[in-house]
């Protein structure tokens, strides 16, 4: 999603708790000759991402656009089992990450009266997937989360979606598949046009989301997931 916002000529602020990893994407977005900055963040402390947002703004002056894409899942499991460190592991970065970017975003679009905020939810936040009823939570939040946020702040130009992907071909998904690899078929086998999602089928709609052309989508739960849903 970065250097696909740096293709299309935006100024790009990205962060993760993946240090290495950022510091490559901002290489390569320079390298390609776009403008991007890579800043160190875990989303699970409100403090980290207020005081990002801060550096954020004071460097580019404004925010047009926010992605809230900090997720992580957990293997598969039935709910008397869930360890309550992963319960309050997940809804910390998931469900809580989600708010505190949004509460940070929303005061420097405000005064702008201008923006768009996605947030990346999931075909978990849409229906009931069994053994993942933190990520279910979790997800099912950030649509809460998405809709009431969407329409405090419809009148004040600012919109707010949440894309909801079925299962992309991801490191997260890989890892919760490395714990049952049997499961690839059959979820495969439930998707109509069939084949798992990549990652450019969920920036794609990210991208649409982000374009002026979309301005009178608000409060949207968009399902990416090659028709599951239908």
């Amino acid at each position: 999603a970065a250097i696909a916002f740096a293709k299309a000529g935006a100024i790009v602020a990205f962060s993760d708790i993946q240090e290495e990893a950022g510091k490559e994407v901002e290489k390569e977005i320079t390298e390609a000759g776009g403008r991007g900055k890579f800043y160190l963040l875990n989303v699970a402390e409100y403090e980290e991402v207020k005081d990002t947002l801060e550096k954020v703004v004071e460097e580019f002056g404004k925010l047009d656009v926010a992605l809230n894409n900090a997720g992580i899942g957990v293997p598969p499991m039935f709910t008397k089992d869930i360890p309550l460190e992963i319960w309050h592991h997940v809804i910390a970065v998931n469900q809580n990450g989600v708010f505190y970017c949004m509460k940070e975003e929303l005061k420097y679009m405000e005064p702008a009266g201008k923006g768009s905020i996605i947030n990346i939810s999931s075909l978990s936040g849409l229906r009931s997937f069994p053994k993942q009823l933190a990520y279910g939570a979790s997800k099912f939040a950030v649509i809460g989360m998405t809709k009431t946020t969407a329409v405090e702040y419809a009148r004040k130009g600012i919109r707010v979606n949440a894309i909801c992907p079925v299962f992309i071909d991801t490191p997260m998904v890989d890892q919760v598949l490395s714990t049952a690899p049997e499961l690839e078929a059959k979820l495969v086998k439930g998707i109509p046009v069939g084949r798992m999602g990549k990652p450019d089928d969920v920036v794609n709609a990210i991208m649409w989301l982000a374009n002026p052309k979309s301005d009178f989508i608000t409060g949207l739960a968009l399902p990416v997931d090659g028709g599951q849903m239908a």
